[in-house]
């Protein structure tokens, strides 16, 4: 059994990327410039935008973290983001989810200019994706695919099952394992059987929030298992896969923590080459 080291992964590819900066800034006597916007004190989003900042000056970027209070109103968000959209030096915008409920999620993700979308929500950017253009692609679906390729290159014809359909990891995963020519099953919370459609599957991607869904016996012989669940129990941090069973019959598998999650931060700084 192979374990996929996420960890090991993402500081590959940051090492690659501070490369690429240094590269850029003797070459065009630039910097890129990411800029995230957080609105509140939700604590994973906290602990997540500083991660999102320490790695991103590391690789020597600039990065800027715009910090607002919980009861921002929705029209200060947007007037910022239309003065990033102009702004040269910005080269991406985050605004870190969730927003404050006085906040409309979906005009705010639209604001951002599309080529600036780092997090790949922009509805052109959705389209293009979906379309098989070049485009802005979210960055837990990208990191979950270049883990994959680690394992096997070559995807063409495998099937594959993806476990859950949001717009942050379900849609897009979708999308990318279809690039690679996979067969894709996209199942969630009113999938009949699920258990018969993983059972199917060269390849499962659990990204669903139920801590452990993914049993032993679920799984055929072989099979490759990315787990993008990050669940709180009382045993601690857990994934949607129960990894003590399913790693003894899977070919190869990423732990939690230390598999998808580091991949995600690296992906997103990823983007800019």
């Amino acid at each position: 059994m192979i374990l996929i080291d996420g960890k090991k992964e993402a500081s590959e590819l940051r090492d690659q990327l501070k490369k690429k900066v240094t590269e850029i800034k003797s070459k065009y006597n630039t910097v890129p410039g990411l800029t995230v916007i957080l609105v509140g004190e939700d604590p994973p989003s906290k602990i997540y935008v500083k991660n999102k900042e320490k790695f991103a000056k590391e690789i020597g970027m600039n990065s800027e973290v715009i910090r607002y209070p919980s009861d921002l109103k929705e029209d200060v968000l947007l007037n910022k983001i239309k003065e990033l959209n102009k702004d040269d030096k910005v080269s991406g915008i985050l605004v870190q989810l969730p927003l404050p409920k006085q906040i409309d999620k979906r005009k705010i993700i639209e604001a951002i200019d599309y080529e600036k979308d780092v997090d790949g929500f922009h509805p052109i950017n959705v389209g293009n994706l979906s379309s098989g253009y070049d485009s802005s692609i979210p960055c837990t679906p990208l990191g979950c695919s270049l883990l994959l390729k680690k394992v096997e290159k070559n995807l063409s014809g495998k099937h594959a099952v993806v476990i859950g359909r949001s717009n942050l990891n379900g849609k897009p995963m979708t999308q990318l394992l279809l690039k690679e020519n996979c067969t894709v099953t996209i199942t969630h919370s009113k999938t009949k059987d699920l258990k018969a459609e993983c059972l199917k599957a060269d390849i499962i991607i659990a990204a669903v929030g139920i801590p452990e869904l993914v049993k032993g016996d679920w799984i055929k012989k072989d099979a490759i298992v990315i787990d993008v669940g990050i669940n709180k129990t009382d045993k601690g941090i857990v994934g949607d896969v129960a990894f003590d069973e399913v790693s003894k019959v899977a070919k190869a598998i990423t732990p939690v923590p230390g598999g998808v999650g580091p991949m995600t931060i690296a992906c997103l700084l990823k983007k800019y080459y």
